[in-house]
């Protein structure tokens, strides 16, 4: 499984994610340009160039018509995928960490981080924006449908580290540098749910192609995977480095996992004690069964591509790695114990 090394972005990756058709890559990075990229042959597409601060974290829609950014630059922004057009940006009041788009690919959820202190009165924020109207023909016309307060760090309050939507966009769901998930209403900001989920801050979720687990990491060594339905934890994945991106592969019962140490301790360790690979786990057995190498600092984002046939690795070293899955890995079974108890018992009769 030889992979094709991305060479575009100048900083540390910080987002990695394919459209929903697999055929295209949109990753992010510290450099402020997101960046296409095609996914068969790693072919850099273009850019999208507007904003003036790190990107953390992007979104395509469905129909990979629109991409959303969220910026340092206290930004986020709506782009044409196929022109490469900025249609709408929206001001924060700090830097944008999170953006994502609903089921609908006409309404963007954002978080921004607090900017100074609470005298300033620029906290953070979760916004909700939405095509003006819904699914209008001009694409340019959005607004800000709904915007809420989160807590305040400087004020002592535990810091949000993302959001997401739920399934359906029914809710909002707020993730902690505690270890906490609060389960938000997306109309009054009401909280519904807590769950006390790791014991570190969370560091990324993943959603299964279902929708109905959700896959959560975080720095305290673990992985684990959640009933959307119960929010009882069912899989708990053990690792031996901090995690920062975690994935369901959507054809194999796989975890994938990435992270590594803490990228201002790398020049003191060497890459193989940093442990800078890409984990594979059985999701049943949470046993960890392989491992990809090849970074040269923490892995900071992990997409695999909806067919199953490839995934992406971006880190602190400035690449993204693509691989496309051999057919050792393509056609390996999964094992099932009760059919490896019956050959050993057959094999000795």
């Amino acid at each position: 499984m030889r992979p094709i090394l991305l060479k575009g972005h100048e900083r540390s990756i910080t987002c990695v994610t394919y459209n929903q058709d697999g055929d295209l890559i949109f990753t992010a990075s510290k450099d402020k340009t997101p960046t296409l990229w095609l996914a068969s042959t790693g072919e850099r597409m273009g850019t999208y160039d507007a904003h003036t601060g790190a990107v953390w974290h992007l979104d395509v829609s469905w129909d990979s018509l629109l991409l959303v950014t969220g910026s340092a630059d206290m930004t986020a922004k709506i782009w044409e995928v196929e022109t490469g057009a900025e249609l709408v940006s929206f001001d924060h009041t700090g830097s944008v960490r999170s953006c994502v788009f609903d089921e609908s690919g006409r309404r963007a959820l954002t978080m921004c981080d607090a900017f100074g202190s609470v005298e300033n009165d620029r906290p953070p924020k979760v916004s909700i924006y939405e095509q003006d109207p819904l699914h209008g023909a001009d694409l340019k016309q959005w607004r800000r449908a709904a915007e809420f307060r989160l807590p305040h760090p400087e004020a002592g309050e535990v810091k949000c580290s993302l959001a997401r939507w739920t399934p359906l966009g029914k809710a909002i769901l707020c993730a902690f540098e505690d270890g906490a998930i609060k389960i938000m209403d997306s109309y009054t900001f009401e909280v519904r749910r807590t769950v006390d989920a790791h014991d570190s801050k969370i560091q990324c979720v993943s959603f299964n192609p279902s929708k109905t687990f959700l896959l959560t990491c975080s720095a305290d060594l673990t992985a684990k995977m959640w009933d959307l339905e119960t929010w009882d934890c069912v899989k708990t994945y053990r690792s031996d480095r901090p995690l920062n991106a975690c994935v369901f592969s959507p054809t194999k019962e796989h975890v994938l996992l990435g992270g590594g140490q803490d990228a201002m301790s790398v020049t003191t360790t060497s890459a193989r004690g940093a442990r800078f690979e890409t984990q594979f786990f059985y999701a049943a057995y949470e046993e960890e069964f392989g491992r990809v190498k090849g970074h040269f600092g923490p892995i900071n984002a992990l997409a695999i591509a909806p067919d199953g046939s490839s995934f992406c690795s971006g880190a602190e070293d400035g690449y993204i790695r693509l691989h496309h899955f051999d057919a050792d890995y393509l056609d390996m079974p999964d094992p099932v114990p009760e059919d490896e108890d019956t050959m050993s018992y057959t094999s000795d009769a």
